[in-house]
């Protein structure tokens, strides 16, 4: 099975990290895989190209079917395999439904995220407004603190009830970079013992982006 998978990826990518976790989570270990460099530009190659026209990462390739988008691969993975491994959507109605509804919000959290981190590439300098900068953190400060409150008022440790399932595949990746750039563990307790509690899980920790443990976090989220 694994052995007709192939992922291309870049260290540092949350959208190629939810895919690598979801991955591990459904015992597919060995798949094909091949760590590119966005510095040197490998995430558009012809190889590259040729599976994802867009030039993006992650590209993923499971025999003849191309799923390049992270939301889908995830959404594959657990659909073509879901008597393996850990079961990402539970069939309960109810816990199903809350399921998804956190998987996507959890596009939002990223969007936000992104947003404010890379405002200064993104924005050329002479079109860069303090206020402008000063609402995207206000936003982003809006809504970490809903993601403070869901896991407030859900028990069990998990985004979506008591069991991991496919709302910690999309969103953990996203919670990580905030705490990396400095997210503050007093202000959010709950998301920071969240955070911490599944840095050791075994499909996170064989998938922790080798950049970021190469290189130190930073204060960036400090005053969100």
């Amino acid at each position: 099975m694994a052995k007709d998978m192939t992922l291309w990826w870049g260290s540092g990518s949350l959208p190629c990290w939810r895919v690598m976790i979801a991955l591990e989570e459904k015992k597919l270990q060995g798949y094909n895989q091949k760590l590119l460099s966005f510095e040197k530009g490998e995430h558009k190659s012809k190889e590259v190209m040729d599976v994802n026209p867009r030039g993006q990462l992650p590209a993923f390739k499971c025999g003849d079917k191309i799923i390049n988008e992270s939301y889908g691969a995830c959404f594959f993975l657990e659909c073509e395999y879901k008597s393996q491994g850990t079961k990402l959507i539970p069939e309960n109605s109810s816990e199903k439904a809350l399921v998804l509804q956190r998987t996507f919000e959890g596009n939002t959290l990223h969007q936000k995220t992104v947003d404010v981190f890379m405002y200064n590439r993104r924005v050329p300098e002479n079109e860069r407004h303090e206020s402008a900068f000063k609402r995207l953190k206000e936003t982003l400060t809006g809504e970490v603190q809903m993601w403070e409150g869901y896991l407030q008022k859900t028990p069990g440790g998990f985004l979506a009830g008591k069991n991991f399932s496919m709302a910690d595949v999309i969103v953990y990746p996203s919670v990580a970079l905030l705490f990396r750039m400095g997210l503050s563990d007093k202000r959010y307790p709950k998301l920071s013992e969240y955070h911490k509690n599944l840095k050791d899980r075994p499909s996170i920790k064989a998938t922790w982006p080798p950049l970021w443990k190469d290189t130190p976090g930073q204060d960036f989220f400090k005053d969100i």
